[in-house]
């Protein structure tokens, strides 16, 4: 699986409504102790925060989905993107991954 494939599949989670599946793909693609920290949202750990801040946010954005923009780069385990929700907001993500998960991901909007 490539950086971007990850990152895409990161931005699915962003996009699942139901819980259930959101949590399945979580274990797919992040590791059990993942940590999120965006504007909203200081030092998230684990699955079930991070699901639960995701439905939140998901009960605000009604049906707009998140794409990916840009890889900016990547290098040493770490990769730097930019996403898009519809026409509504952009961003930069960094995130860090081991093995071929994601472990940590750190966003801001713009």
């Amino acid at each position: 699986m490539t950086t971007t494939d990850l990152i895409t599949q990161y931005l699915d989670i962003w996009n699942e409504r139901d819980p259930a599946a959101r949590l399945k793909l979580m274990e797919e693609v992040f590791t059990e102790d993942v940590f999120y920290a965006d504007p909203d949202n200081a030092g998230l750990r684990g699955h079930a925060a991070l699901s639960e801040a995701i439905g939140q946010a998901r009960d605000k954005l009604g049906d707009l989905r998140f794409a990916l923009d840009t890889v900016i780069g990547t290098h040493h385990d770490r990769a730097l993107f930019t996403w898009r929700l519809d026409r509504v907001a952009t961003g930069y993500d960094v995130v860090e991954f081991d093995a071929d998960r994601i472990s940590s991901i750190v966003g801001f909007f713009a």
